[in-house]
């Protein structure tokens, strides 16, 4: 499997033939200023936990170029048909849903957060609820991308149910958990072989490194990958 990390909670994964944008943050992204076009080549999956705009800004232009599916809840898909997303490229679920993508499975878990997207004059339009995203591969390893969430007792539910074995984890503090309680989730309710965490550094409010998740994780055994914005790893 290919990571590729753009910042916050905006990831690239390849393996087989999918190649997915989670969570595509590529326009308005202190972290990255690269544009959208460079990520956006060859996908064929944007896959969205919420609704927020540091999460879906850029998913519109994305699906514009590459026709890519999307995989999101009822009503992020909905709202973003009317932005012009046509509705035979939408594959909605639900908490507790699994959605065949061909070539592989997205399972819709639990998340503590909120979601809407904001317009002009302080409206907030509501988008479903949030939820973290297990992704099923037939010849890799099970990805769960925990999306914009706190700790919580029903982790261990999704670890037996799924296995994850690699977890992309918000550890930014403020809008989700912060590092100490993102590690003592991972050692607490997973045993993930590796985790990357994301949704810090971006803005001056939240935590601007990794450096309490990485304590919190001292002695575990978990590989925590840290790749540079922009840089691609194999996992």
């Amino acid at each position: 499997m290919k990571l590729t990390w753009y910042g916050h909670s905006a990831f690239r994964i390849e393996t087989g033939d999918a190649k997915i944008l989670i969570d595509p943050y590529l326009i308005g992204n202190p972290s990255w200023t690269d544009g959208w076009e460079g990520p956006a080549e060859g996908i064929t999956h944007v896959l969205l936990t919420h609704g927020h705009s540091d999460h879906i800004s850029g998913a519109l232009e994305v699906l514009g170029k590459s026709g890519a599916q999307l995989v999101a809840n009822f009503e992020i898909c909905m709202y973003l048909v009317g932005r012009g997303v046509s509705d035979k490229k939408i594959n909605p679920g639900n908490i507790g849903g699994t959605v065949d993508c061909g070539g592989f499975t997205s399972t819709f878990v639990q998340a503590l957060h909120s979601s809407s997207f904001g317009e002009e004059g302080g409206k907030n339009v509501y988008l479903g609820n949030p939820g973290g995203l297990v992704l099923h591969f037939p010849e890799d390893q099970t990805l769960y991308h925990m999306g914009d969430t706190d700790i919580f007792s029903d982790m261990a539910l999704i670890n037996e149910l799924h296995e994850p074995k690699i977890g992309i984890v918000p550890i930014g503090d403020r809008f989700t958990m912060g590092g100490a309680v993102a590690a003592l989730a991972c050692r607490r309710f997973f045993k993930f072989e590796t985790v990357v965490p994301c949704h810090f550094g971006t803005f001056p409010m939240i935590d601007p490194t990794p450096e309490k998740f990485e304590a919190g994780l001292e002695g575990s055994g978990v590989k925590l990958a840290l790749p540079k914005i922009g840089e691609t790893i194999t996992i």
